[in-house]
């Protein structure tokens, strides 16, 4: 099916929706000594990966199932996510996201994002990921597992250029996370908002210390 190869598309690390520039609270996490090596960084992806399932997927199930909620699932979004450094980060990749896409493929997302604009919306990301893959006819479960991927993936990238994990072990951890993401999108994917939860706090303090972070590599 078509869209069989778009998430193939939309899973590339070229595909040009700027995640490469955050690390998902791991460098704060790194220069507060929380994080050293690759048993760190299992730590860290694993807590990470459980809130995508429960702070994400309650927002991108939802807005996949009925795209026209995106502007009361993007108010939601900004109350869940108190950590400023989170919500500003979760701003700006679902603008990127949201552009990109509808540059890229316009005549299914395009109407999307003037819907967007147009409700003032704050292109937080998990709800604007929810209603573009539906936009581009990937099946919702298929979307899920994309967002948790590209969660995973965004950090061990992450890992790998600060120097805290190597290439090849980068991707062991993605292959040992199979399990693990398969759990949380089976305890995740039927979630509704008034499911969302922070599965992590101690995680989401440290990433709240990115802005005073004395040397920075990533957004967030």
């Amino acid at each position: 099916m078509a869209s069989g190869w778009r998430v193939l598309q939309l899973a590339d690390s070229g595909f040009p929706t700027g995640g490469f520039a955050h690390s998902g609270g791991l460098e704060a996490a790194v220069q507060a000594g929380e994080v050293r090596g690759p048993g760190d960084v299992w730590r860290f992806v694993e807590a990470l990966v459980w809130q995508a399932g429960l702070g994400g997927l309650p927002l991108v199930g939802p807005a996949w199932r009925e795209p026209s909620s995106l502007p009361a699932l993007d108010a939601r979004a900004d109350a869940f996510l108190t950590n400023h450094v989170a919500n500003r980060a979760s701003r700006t990749q679902g603008r990127a996201f949201l552009d990109t896409c509808a540059r890229i493929f316009p005549a299914a997302v395009g109407p999307v994002r003037e819907a967007a604009r147009a409700a003032r919306v704050k292109f937080h990301h998990a709800p604007a990921f929810g209603a573009v893959l539906r936009a581009l006819d990937v099946e919702q479960e298929d979307a899920l597992r994309l967002f948790l991927s590209l969660t995973l993936r965004g950090a061990l990238s992450a890992g790998v250029r600060m120097g805290v994990i190597g290439t090849h072990e980068s991707h062991q951890v993605q292959h040992a996370a199979t399990p693990l993401l398969e759990a949380v999108l089976e305890q995740c994917k039927a979630l509704g908002v008034e499911d969302l939860a922070q599965p992590a706090p101690l995680w989401d303090l440290v990433g709240a210390t990115h802005d005073r972070l004395y040397s920075r590599l990533f957004l967030s």
